[in-house]
């Protein structure tokens, strides 16, 4: 059986989505902290069982019976989030799962200025102390971050955000067909796969020329101060950690820690990926 964490969420829902595309329902398992909102997967014949990353005992039954376990990030930072994820692979052990895959990130490091990367290297770190087989899906920068920034510019036409560098912006649609084309393919990577990236990697001066033509009208790119970024994302009602970690993403990209480009999730996909700029006019159009 294949479990999936997460997977009322926005990608979890996805791969769930692909995977009964390929495989029999009832070799498929999700493990949700509410079940009720995955009802409709139970209706299908999904074995649906709740799995809360606050109670260990729970995700020890959630997993039971797991061949392959998809590990779906939390939506955390810091320590919180890597003690979520290490009670989770704690807890597969536990459960005596056979293959544990995890959702992280192109440019995951221990020394990456994205906060969120030092997580993903910090709970690759965990799975490879398992001595279970394992895998790293390096998913690259979520398209659907770049269209959260463009919220404002969408209003004012103005791109204003602090100093960036190019990023392999990717859609959730195309990385949940290729981790289902993985879950499906076991034992296709081991460790950390190459960046699952699309097709282009664009910085935000790239980004306002094709929401120009997407929107018919033009777009400008104003760089923000970091500071100044920070001060604003506070008074718009963001936690200090939120605007520290949003901050850290400019940083990252700055670096190059988001540029790479790689031809393995074409491969997977059997096409080339979704470029930014359907992504974005798809975004829009909703």
């Amino acid at each position: 059986m294949i479990i999936v964490t997460g997977a009322t969420g926005k990608l979890g829902r996805r791969i769930v989505e692909r995977l009964l595309e390929r495989v029999p329902a009832q070799r498929v398992g999700v493990s949700v902290r509410d079940p009720r909102k995955a009802q409709d997967l139970a209706d299908r014949g999904v074995r649906v069982r709740q799995g809360d990353f606050d109670d260990p005992a729970s995700l020890v039954h959630a997993f039971e019976g797991a061949e392959q376990l998809l590990l779906v990030s939390l939506d955390r930072t810091g320590e919180e989030c890597v003690a979520g994820h290490r009670a989770a692979v704690d807890a597969a052990v536990k459960a005596g799962v056979g293959r544990i895959l995890y959702t992280s990130q192109m440019g995951a490091a221990h020394d990456s200025r994205f906060a969120a990367c030092r997580d993903h290297a910090r709970t690759e770190d965990l799975l490879r102390a398992t001595g279970l087989p394992w895998t790293a899906l390096r998913n690259g920068f979520y398209t659907a971050s770049a269209v959260q920034f463009l919220q404002s510019a969408r209003r004012t036409g103005d791109i204003a955000l602090p100093a960036d560098g190019p990023v392999a912006w990717t859609g959730h649609d195309d990385l949940a067909e290729a981790t289902a084309a993985i879950l499906t393919d076991e034992g296709r990577f081991e460790g950390p796969t190459p960046p699952l990236t699309g097709p282009a990697a664009l910085d935000f001066d790239a980004v306002a020329e094709l929401a120009s033509q997407v929107a018919g009208r033009p777009f400008t790119r104003t760089v923000v101060p970091d500071g100044a970024f920070h001060e604003q994302t506070l008074a718009h009602g963001a936690p200090a950690p939120i605007a520290d970690l949003l901050l850290s993403i400019f940083a990252a990209a700055r670096g190059g820690e988001f540029a790479a480009l790689d031809p393995t999730l074409a491969e997977l996909l059997g096409r080339q990926p979704a470029d930014f700029g359907t992504l974005l006019e798809r975004a829009w159009a909703e």
